[in-house]
């Protein structure tokens, strides 16, 4: 979690501020590592090789590859993805199968 996060130093001198990060990072790691590794239960991954885990870092890194921008339009929002990213029918998936 120190090095994949970047949680090596908290940004506070205070106690609960730090604690704060510390739950938000658990959190965070915790989510990552469960996507990480839905993604590899299915075919749709664009992996090399077969492999049975996945860093956290490489998950924030394909998250961050996936190329989105925002839409505004009928008053409402819209995340808006790119349709020729390897990674999209993955994370759609596992959008699809976290959000039902």
């Amino acid at each position: 979690m120190k090095t994949d996060l970047d949680l090596e130093r908290f940004p506070s001198g205070k106690f609960a501020t730090n604690e704060l990060i510390l739950h938000l990072g658990c959190l965070t790691y915790n989510l990552l590592r469960i996507i990480g590794q839905e993604s590899l239960k299915s075919e749709d991954a664009p992996l090399k090789r077969r492999v049975f885990r996945r860093r956290v870092k490489t998950v924030i890194q394909n998250l961050i590859t996936l190329a989105s921008k925002v839409v505004r339009h009928s008053r409402k929002v819209y995340l808006k993805f790119g349709n020729h990213s390897p990674w999209f029918p993955t994370f759609k998936r596992l959008y699809l199968s976290f959000s039902t």
